[in-house]
């Protein structure tokens, strides 16, 4: 059977001290107080002794706290941003905050409910990888702690902190146009959302620098889905004949695009080389080793957490561009040396 939770009324009585005091040195105040060392030795000890546990929503009423953190996905199930959730999620548990997470599959009309929701539940602060799409309700909550991630909109005042998407594409680009490609496909992903704008824009960019004719090359997809790279690498495999490289705008998109590649009954990178925005630890073990773009999910993370906090304390808000890091494996073919 467990131990009935004793109260702070109940230690002052087992002590003999007032209510007051002993709710001082729970809360790290004895000093402040003047409160001696043994009275607050005694307290501490007593308490650990009764297994006393602070009543968290008294505590929270008092301060008008929920020690809750919004977490706002767009897709749970894509690994891109399962990982960023797991790394926020650990996080917030280490400064003492719970996480309430929300996925809204990709939906601005669900993501405007969502902010309803987590308005109504009194949330700390708000991390928000949103839609992409619609920015009003954005706006609208702006007033709550709130901090953008991976997807963003730059005319909002709300900080957000992202991935340099242009200069990572640009360098996908450049390192397929070095080996000797230039009838490229870009397979983009949620047409119209910042991160898939500024990945089209680098891949474009390196594209004029090295002079390829515009004719070589091709821009197609919807989404960020494996039905997206699967459907589009079906039309492309079929259409263009003389297609040497595809470069997927995300990682979903580049499984779709592998088993579309599979089915035609061609070899990566023999027959068709692949590179991929967004990272992820089963690509090691994919047939061949697929060649990324890999995003610092770790550090998006915890600078997204950073600036959040900072916001709840009142300081200036501030976004951040982290650099991303080209991976090197087995998916592209050198025609170089062809």
């Amino acid at each position: 059977m467990n131990s009935p939770v004793i109260t702070i009324k109940e230690l002052a009585r087992l002590l003999d001290l007032s209510p007051t005091t002993v709710s001082r040195v729970l809360s790290g105040n004895a000093k402040k107080y003047r409160i001696s060392d043994a009275t607050e030795k005694l307290v501490k000890e007593a308490a650990k002794q009764h297994q006393y546990q602070p009543n968290q929503i008294a505590r929270n009423l008092r301060l008008k706290e929920t020690n809750t953190i919004g977490l706002v996905i767009p897709d749970i199930s894509n690994p891109f941003f399962a990982n960023l959730a797991r790394i926020i999620e650990i996080e917030l548990r280490k400064l003492g905050k719970l996480i309430l997470l929300t996925d809204t599959h990709d939906s601005s009309d669900l993501e405007c409910e969502t902010f309803k929701f987590l308005f109504g539940r009194k949330v700390d602060g708000i991390l928000v990888a949103p839609v992409g799409l619609r920015c009003e309700h954005l706006q609208r909550f702006s007033h709550i702690p709130m901090v953008m991630i991976d997807r963003y909109f730059s005319e909002l005042s709300v900080p957000y902190v992202s991935t340099d998407n242009y200069a990572g594409a640009y360098v996908a680009t450049e390192y397929l146009i070095n080996k000797n490609h230039s009838r490229i496909a870009c397979i983009q992903g949620l047409v119209n959302t910042i991160s898939n704008k500024e990945r089209v824009r680098g891949f474009r960019k390196a594209i004029k620098d090295y002079g390829i004719s515009s004719e070589d090359i091709e821009i197609c997809g919807r989404d960020f889905s494996i039905e997206n790279g699967y459907q589009t690498t079906q039309k492309l495999l079929k259409q263009a004949s003389s297609l040497t490289a595809i470069f997927t705008l995300g990682n979903q998109i580049a499984i779709g695009a592998m088993r579309a590649i599979k089915e035609n009954g061609l070899k990566i990178p023999e027959d068709i080389s692949i590179i991929s925005f967004d990272d992820q630890a089963y690509f090691d073990l994919t047939c061949p080793p697929l060649t990324t773009i890999r995003q610092p999910i770790d550090l998006i993370g915890l600078e997204a957490v950073r600036i959040l906090f900072n916001l709840m304390d009142g300081r200036q808000p501030e976004s951040k561009l982290l650099p991303a890091k080209l991976i090197e494996r087995s998916s592209v073919k050198d025609c170089n040396s062809v």
